[in-house]
């Protein structure tokens, strides 16, 4: 790879949780290590993202992931043989770090996106990418459906309104027998502190929609079994040694307020 051009013109959403995994990597690697994300920091403009975001945001972004990795990796144990599909899923390099050869992955993205994909990580023998729109539900031609099957929607149902989401989880049902989901989200007040966050960074195009308040009327809603509810910040603050006092409050009152959920629905 070149190592000017390999990042070349890619979005900022794209490349800045991969900056928070990298972080995570080399300050708190007894919690969180992504050797994959390391060996792409000398591509990425980091100086430019590290002046515009704070420890806390780093952290929400890997504390996310490292809590979706538990319940992949669950997921895999239990049933051996199986698909997880991860739907929008950018530069994340979670089959990397989960590295179990008995899960059959999916990664689906906008075309664009997953030619920088091919691109930047490449994919493994059993590793598919899928180029479309998450949306239109295509991708699930491509997916042996007849076995145990968990989708992942990491970062991306915040900037789409509700009904889309709960008419897409329904079709996800009716066409995933053996399904589950799981997706991170916030409550209407944290859905307003991050807008307001965001457009203090001078980001005027990234507007968040999707909040859930009431979780066991949402399954019921999307037609789905609520399997749990998790914060993402309780082991992270018990296991990073050298957090900053700031960033553990902000962590601790995130989880408690449920502005930080990550939601496990059963088809």
């Amino acid at each position: 790879m070149n190592e000017k051009n390999t990042l070349k013109g890619v979005e900022d959403t794209l490349y800045i949780p991969l900056v928070a995994r990298i972080y995570a990597s080399k300050k708190f690697p007894e919690f969180f290590y992504d050797e994959k994300a390391l060996s792409l920091e000398k591509y990425i403009p980091a100086n430019y993202i590290n002046e515009n975001t704070t420890e806390y945001f780093y952290m929400a972004s890997v504390c996310r992931q490292y809590m979706i990795d538990k319940k992949i990796k669950n997921f895999i144990e239990t049933h051996n043989l199986c698909n997880i599909i991860f739907l929008g899923v950018g530069l994340e390099t979670a089959f990397n770090r989960i590295g179990n050869k008995q899960g059959v992955f999916y990664q689906v993205d906008l075309p664009n996106v997953i030619e920088v994909r091919k691109k930047v990580l490449g994919s493994a023998d059993n590793e598919t990418l899928i180029s479309g729109d998450m949306f239109t539900l295509d991708w699930i031609k491509e997916v042996d459906v007849s076995l145990p099957t968990m989708v992942v929607v990491s970062g991306v149902y915040q900037y789409f309104k509700e009904e889309k989401i709960i008419s897409m989880i329904k079709q996800m049902k009716d066409n995933i027998p053996k399904g589950e989901l799981v997706f991170d989200a916030t409550n209407s007040k944290g859905l307003k502190l991050a807008n307001k966050y965001v457009k203090k960074t001078g980001n005027t195009e990234a507007q968040m929609y999707f909040s859930i308040d009431n979780l066991t009327e949402f399954a019921n809603k999307t037609q789905t079994e609520l399997i749990s509810v998790d914060g993402f910040f309780k082991e992270a603050i018990k296991n990073c040694k050298n957090l900053k006092l700031k960033t553990k409050i902000y962590m601790y009152f995130a989880d408690k307020l449920n502005r930080t959920l990550i939601v496990h629905l059963g088809f």
